[in-house]
């Protein structure tokens, strides 16, 4: 068997992998999507003698009738079984020793994550000069927002014909 930091590097990869992808897991048990992904992730399936079908069957040979997760112990024996498949020239305890240290200290892999971008878009998207047609009218030259003027044609309702150059000046001539 492998030494005790190794199994305790190994338990530490078993809940890792565990909890990956579910929220409410608690790392004490492993689904069979979460069992594919750890064997995949630790090159356990070579494509040739080890197939993610065979690792579903391992998975479905360990866990319990009803069962759809299998625990630390009933992970352990899904690596022995899988061991002497994947490696086919050495004895069974060697082959248990190598598997568990293709698994023990690993952790998933996330694939095809996409970073945010920070800058380009958002700099593109908030330059108004480049603004064009009725959006160009909400803002002014200087970059600043006009508001509600902007946005709305505000009717002037002071009775005087629009561009009048002594509007306001009514009340002024008629109190003399």
């Amino acid at each position: 068997m492998a030494g005790n930091t190794e199994m305790a590097s190994l338990e530490e990869s078993f809940r890792k992998f565990a909890i990956y992808g579910d929220t409410k897991a608690t790392g004490q048990e492993m689904n069979g999507k979460n069992w594919a992904k750890l064997c995949k992730d630790c090159k356990v399936t070579d494509g040739k003698s080890v197939t993610s079908t065979d690792v579903d069957i391992v998975f479905s040979k360990v866990k319990g009738k009803t069962a759809r997760v299998i625990n630390y112990e009933e992970f352990k024996k899904a690596l022995e079984e899988l061991a002497p498949k994947r490696f086919k020239d050495k004895s069974k305890e060697e082959a248990y020793e190598a598997i568990c240290q293709l698994v023990a200290g690993k952790e998933p892999i996330n694939v095809g994550v996409t970073k945010a971008k920070t800058v380009g878009a958002v700099e593109r998207l908030t330059d108004t000069s480049k603004y064009t047609g009725s959006h160009k009218e909400r803002f002014d030259e200087s970059g600043k927002g006009k508001g509600k003027s902007g946005r709305e044609n505000i009717v002037d309702t002071s009775g005087y014909v629009s561009a009048y150059k002594n509007a306001g000046t009514y009340d002024a001539k008629v109190k003399k």
